[in-house]
């Protein structure tokens, strides 16, 4: 049957799809979630025994968009989670696009780094994950493509292991350069991008830096007070590229550290280095023996509000069913309705201290180019 939907383009598929029911080769599925462009299940190997995530996209020109990048990332670099078999199918009455993935049984980079309890998390350790995650992003940049959603929660380790590897998911937004079409998160967005210019790769340098910055402090180098996905005030000050490095959490973290980040959140994208001249900076490069084990709070940070995780994934859900709904080309960031989040928001001005839970609960509902 032929699909009207699809563009010419991308009718056919880079490389070979099949076209039989998945349950001949995976099974016992349960399900894990919903994440921004479909929902997520774990399955299977009838054959192996290996345990895989099993993506369902509807099928749609953007959904085939993402499965070709992401398959085509996923071949050879290490730091990018695999595609392993690619399905077209019907799921639930509905042409769809079932993607089976490598299972990343460490969980999401925050998690991991929330939970930890046996050993101090170090400015070195934060090194490392940065180069880990450069490597993804200079993969990406080396076939001229931008990711244009950076954020943690696409950063998933490999297991619960000591050595696991940090992997890049979720291509939903990457894009040929030079791009027009807004797709982000709003905490991590560079400048150009709300501006609704034209941008390229440098907007995912922005995002690095706004990564880095969490990953040594706790919280975002901007924010919004207001309940708002993404406010006025907050828009003004990521254009201005205003943002501090306060003491009480800044003062053990090393100069050449907030330098790279200083250079990474250059207002003009021009002006931002390269991901290969941030991957020269020592502080990557060698991170080894030139970035001090300083401890950080960055833990302490994101364990001080868990006690309201119930109450964010309730509002998680919900903003996710509602962003889901969202045209594919249409831009929604949507205000948190829950005077609890607010109170909370109201709490932290005095001390401007936004803790990344009340992030986790913003992020799902500002997701724009859903399916």
């Amino acid at each position: 049957m032929r699909q009207t939907n699809i563009s010419e383009q991308l009718r056919h598929f880079p490389f070979p799809t099949k076209r039989n029911a998945v349950t001949d080769e995976y099974e016992f599925f349960y399900f894990e979630g919903v994440g921004i462009n479909g929902k997520v299940f774990t399955c299977f190997n009838r054959q192996t025994g290996q345990k895989c995530a099993l993506k369902i996209l509807k099928d749609s020109n953007k959904a085939r968009r993402e499965v070709i990048l992401h398959k085509k990332a996923s071949g050879t670099c290490q730091n990018i989670v695999k595609v392993l078999d690619v399905y077209e199918n019907m799921y639930a009455n509905n042409r769809c696009l079932l993607i089976i993935m490598e299972c990343m049984n460490g969980g999401e980079l925050f998690n991991r780094i929330r939970e930890r309890d046996d050993k101090p998390f170090t400015e070195r350790e934060a090194a490392r994950i940065m180069q880990s995650i450069c490597f993804a992003v200079q993969f990406l940049h080396d076939m001229d493509i931008a990711h244009r959603d950076l954020k943690p929660e696409n950063l998933l380790f490999s297991s619960k292991d000591e050595d696991a590897v940090l992997k890049l998911t979720d291509f939903g937004n990457d894009e040929k350069k030079p791009l027009a079409t807004p797709c982000y998160t709003p905490y991590y967005v560079a400048p150009e991008v709300l501006s609704n210019e034209r941008y390229d790769k440098a907007c995912d340098i922005w995002s690095l830096g706004v990564i880095m910055y969490i990953l040594l402090c706790g919280y975002p180098p901007f924010y919004s007070l207001h309940g708002q996905a993404i406010s006025a005030g907050m828009k003004s000050k990521i254009r201005a590229g205003e943002y501090q490095f306060p003491k009480q959490e800044w003062e053990k973290v090393s100069k050449e550290a907030k330098d790279l980040i200083t250079l990474m959140l250059t207002t003009e994208p021009q002006n931002r280095p390269t991901i290969e001249k941030v991957m020269e900076s020592s502080w990557i490069s060698r991170y080894g023996t030139h970035v001090p084990e300083t401890p950080l709070e960055v833990p302490k940070v994101l364990n001080e509000e868990m006690q309201n995780w119930s109450e964010i994934k309730a509002e998680i859900h919900a903003a996710n069913a509602y962003n889901r709904r969202a045209d594919e080309d249409e831009v929604k960031l949507n205000p948190v309705s829950n005077c609890v989040l607010l109170k909370r928001r109201q709490q932290k001005r005095d001390t401007a201290a936004v803790q990344l839970t009340q992030i986790d609960e913003q992020l799902s509902t500002e997701n724009a180019a859903t399916t």
